[in-house]
């Protein structure tokens, strides 16, 4: 339960692009068609996969106050995590790189429409965004870092994906011309934001916790069970049916 609810709170609530507006830059430049938005995401994917357990295993293990216990006692007391940043960004870079050799290797001409914006995932906020909150919200597992990771990634795969479809149909419609461009493509991720907004719905709400029974009630200068309380109003009731 823990790791489906991880799963669609990254992908739906704390969307990296709705929720963060992490990850602009590539989600503007690389959303004006479908296949290139598609493959920029599966490299995000990729990337946030990896090097989210990646980076958590470095933060449990070497960065944290008190990881390095594990190479002896006289470490206790070490702490690294001044190191996050320049640890997490090339872990990413590492991974980065290989992704973008494997994509020029079975894909030139994904790796020609993506240009320059496939090497930029290395710098991509979103890419060390994921990592950051890994750190901040305090995963206990690998399995639930992994388990982040992909979801933050088809969460932003969603985001550019929807956005590119949005794009390519808009260019046969009616925009103002003061609009067009990233004009119009600002309003509608605000109106797909608020959109999303309303995906926190999925974890709020609900029927209002019953009263245990047995708990106390204060009622005057008596506390009563609620089980007493509730035996009191039956004779209560009972008792003026009778007077009238």
């Amino acid at each position: 339960m823990e790791h489906l609810e991880l799963f669609f709170k990254s992908i739906f609530i704390d969307n990296m692009v709705f929720a963060t507006f992490l990850g602009m830059c590539s989600y503007l430049a690389v959303s004006k068609k479908v296949a290139t938005a598609v493959g920029l995401g599966a490299a995000v994917i990729f990337v946030l996969a990896i090097t989210v357990p990646l980076n958590w295993l470095l933060d449990q293990y070497i960065l944290k106050d008190g990881a390095l216990v594990w190479l002896g006692e006289e470490y206790a007391s070490y702490d690294l995590s001044f190191l996050s940043f320049i640890m997490f960004i090339a872990t990413i870079a590492t991974m980065v790189q290989l992704v973008e050799i494997v994509v020029e290797k079975f894909s030139p001409s994904l790796y020609n429409s993506l240009g320059i914006f496939l090497p930029l995932i290395a710098v991509n906020c979103a890419i060390l965004g994921g990592s950051l909150f890994m750190q901040s919200r305090d995963i206990q597992t690998l399995g639930l870092a992994f388990n982040y990771g992909v979801s933050s990634g088809i969460g932003w795969f969603l985001a550019i994906l929807t956005i590119a479809a949005i794009r390519e149909k808009i260019r046969y419609s009616n925009v103002p011309p003061a609009l067009r461009g990233l004009g119009i493509t600002f309003i509608i991720t605000g109106l797909m934001a608020i959109g999303f907004m309303s995906f926190g719905g999925m974890l709020t709400g609900g029927d209002e916790p019953e009263v245990a029974k047995g708990t106390v009630v204060q009622e005057g200068d008596k506390e009563l069970s609620q089980i007493e309380k509730t035996t009191e109003d039956k004779q209560t009731l009972n008792i003026t049916k009778v007077n009238e």
